[in-house]
């Protein structure tokens, strides 16, 4: 499954501020992997994929996730909101969130997307920035990893080293570089294989940047497919936002229309 949370935390600035402004990626060059480096990598993406549940995760074609979206400011939490998120790989997402009655949707497919306010009850395509903050979050997508779509943009995987994890555990780092310049790294238990973090540096404005950090934890077995129930989002490591998934749902029907843009506002279902 895809762990959706940097999509999160972009798509609340995208639903809930109206004056939202894109961000850019942080474009960095790094020497070309050794071959030794590569083959460590790949071994390490090996391990997590059979920690996931091997063959049944890549066998998951769409999921059905719920649970609570709680953002942080200075480091305490607002009141959360009920979420719903439809996935269809590759490429198509649809999330909805909900708090004190008001529903507000954000649909993106591959380069294209709309969004509802329903603060507002505005229907409006999506905007440059934003599907280029939802290509952002497929990039640095564990799932993008460990399926292999990052060898359609002609990325380049290496290993890391090994990371400081608590008292007396480490994980293991792969590195992706992308051709413009982008890097991320993730990072997986070096005992348990499960992803344990991903973390990438933002561009905030030409003079300023971003630490950001995704970390994942509290692992259940869904029918022999292991997916992650808490997942927090960290900005130069201070907390920004939680999800807490209350049910995942793998290789349900979806219904094709929940990603078509409807026609006007009071056609949203």
């Amino acid at each position: 499954m895809r762990l959706p949370l940097a999509l999160f935390s972009l798509l609340l600035v995208c639903l809930l501020a109206s004056n939202a402004l894109a961000q850019g990626e942080k474009k960095e060059t790094t020497k070309p992997a050794t071959a030794a480096e590569v083959e460590k990598a790949e071994q390490i993406l090996q391990r997590a994929v059979e920690a996931l549940g091997g063959n049944a995760y890549l066998s998951v074609r769409s999921l059905t996730a719920r649970g609570l979206y709680t953002q942080y400011r200075e480091g305490r939490p607002e009141v959360p909101l009920s979420f719903v998120d439809y996935i269809v790989y590759p490429n198509r997402e649809r999330t909805e969130f909900k708090g004190d009655g008001i529903k507000s949707v954000q649909t993106n497919t591959g380069e294209t997307g709309w969004v509802f306010d329903g603060m507002t009850k505005n229907i409006k395509d999506m905007k440059a920035g934003q599907v280029a903050d939802f290509k952002l979050s497929m990039r640095t997508s564990v799932d993008n990893l460990l399926r292999g779509l990052w060898r359609k943009e002609g990325a380049q995987l290496a290993y890391a080293g090994r990371r400081e994890a608590g008292i007396g555990r480490r994980n293991e780092a792969v590195r992706l570089a992308y051709p413009d310049g982008f890097m991320v790294e993730f990072e997986f238990g070096a005992q348990d294989h499960l992803p344990a973090k991903v973390s990438y540096v933002r561009k905030k404005s030409e003079t300023e940047e971003s630490k950001e950090e995704d970390r994942m934890m509290q692992y259940l077995n869904l029918n022999g497919i292991f997916a992650p129930f808490v997942v927090d989002h960290f900005t130069d490591g201070v907390q920004q936002s939680r999800l807490n998934y209350n049910s995942i749902e793998f290789n349900a029907q979806i219904a094709d229309s929940l990603f078509t843009r409807p026609a006007t506002a009071k056609d949203v279902k």
